[in-house]
């Protein structure tokens, strides 16, 4: 039982931190031209964020998509945190109860 309430502990943990950091990834755009220089600063922050978030695979997958997101100008509204928390709590075949 204990093990089940650590599980969706850090669901939630890991999705809260997602909009969090997705919020901040999406600070720049409020800041036309200006903003996206932030990108470059951003995007590799991003990126090992999200490597340390998810583990393997899903990770490494993960935090270059959310590279190259951050890095190119104008898409900031793309929220790549939270699509690898729905992908890998919502889709992933390991993660369903049957």
């Amino acid at each position: 039982m204990q093990e089940i309430k650590t599980m969706d502990d850090d669901r939630i943990k890991k999705l809260l931190l997602g909009l969090l950091f997705d919020g901040i990834g999406m600070i720049s755009f409020s800041i036309p031209f200006l903003g996206e220089f932030s990108d470059v600063i951003w995007a590799p922050i991003a990126a090992f964020i999200m490597t340390r978030m998810y583990k393997g695979r899903v990770g490494k997958v993960a935090s270059i998509l959310t590279f190259i997101e951050e890095i190119i100008p104008f898409t900031d509204i793309i929220p790549s945190f939270t699509i690898t928390w729905i992908y890998t709590y919502c889709f992933q075949k390991q993660n369903r109860v049957v």
